[in-house]
């Protein structure tokens, strides 16, 4: 059964989100929920729904590489815009599942030891084994977008690594590493009445800083650099998905559907047993 048949899709959500040729963001409707036509009491009993394939099948994924060192993996990588939802993403979607087999990392400003090596050294190491779901909050890719909007890197270093983003995401994919990325597109709107919410409680004040509104402040810049990393770095192996964000429901809908899509994909299978299953009956039944 596909996500597609157990929820209430009306097309195939990877399809559908994928950037292709000619792609513009500006044209993305963050309100829209492309392929649903259900309502949010829909979406959530969806997602509960969903959330009972996925953890099934993040386990097959994990058992299979207990006796498969060269078993597959699954990256997503989440980029957004401040309060697009993330978090949200992890806790709904991810959280689901059985956290012996996920790897979350969230990458922030990089330390004067990672400033020492090439930007991608710090990514390298948080790749997921064989096996594992990892699960990228911001990635590699904030090396090119604040690089460019913050102007903290000169024109032609930025370009090297576009070059060095397609480079390794493709040696990634020929070690078995299926690549999910993901940006969540919310409205510039939307954003200021989420960041005003967490003003308004002091429960989330931990989740606002000042620098949220100076960031803000260069929105139309941040557009102009997420579009040029999905042009330039959607590629066969690794597309770029873009997820209308602004109902938050519908995106941690569609990042559960596109996870099962690839899980499906990969069709990862309970492990044989290595020993007499019959011969342990009895061995324990003796006991």
């Amino acid at each position: 059964m596909t996500a597609k048949s157990q929820q209430g899709w009306t097309g195939e959500p990877g399809e559908l989100l994928r950037v292709g040729a000619g792609f513009r963001l500006a044209d993305v409707d963050p309100d829209a929920t492309p392929g649903y036509d259900g309502k949010k009491p829909d979406g959530a009993a969806d997602l509960r729904a969903g959330a009972q394939q996925l953890d099934d099948l993040q386990e097959r994924l994990y058992a299979q590489s207990v006796e498969d060192p060269s078993a597959p993996s699954v990256l997503l990588i989440l980029q957004a815009m401040d309060s697009a939802g993330k978090g949200g993403i992890v806790r709904h979607v991810i959280g689901a599942t059985d956290p012996q087999g996920i790897r979350l990392k969230a990458f922030k400003k990089p330390t004067p030891e990672e400033l020492g090596h090439d930007f991608l050294w710090r990514v390298e190491k948080e790749v997921p084994e064989a096996g594992y779901i990892g699960v990228f909050d911001r990635s590699h890719y904030e090396d090119v977008l604040i690089g460019t909007v913050r102007e903290l890197a000169p024109a032609d270093e930025i370009e090297r690594r576009y070059g060095a983003i397609n480079a390794f995401e493709e040696g990634l994919a020929a070690r078995g590493v299926r690549i999910l990325k993901v940006m969540l597109h919310i409205s510039y709107s939307e954003q200021k009445s989420r960041l005003m919410k967490r003003l308004e409680r002091p429960d989330k004040h931990w989740k606002y800083t000042p620098g949220d509104v100076d960031e803000r402040l260069l929105w139309p810049r941040y557009m102009d650099a997420y579009q040029t990393v999905l042009d330039r770095t959607s590629t066969g192996h690794a597309p770029w998905h873009v997820v209308p964000a602004n109902a938050k429901w519908y995106a941690r809908l569609a990042v559960q559907a596109l996870l099962l899509d690839a899980l499906e994909e990969i069709d990862p299978q309970w492990p044989a047993a290595t020993y007499d299953v019959a011969k342990e009956k009895e061995r324990l039944a003796a006991t």
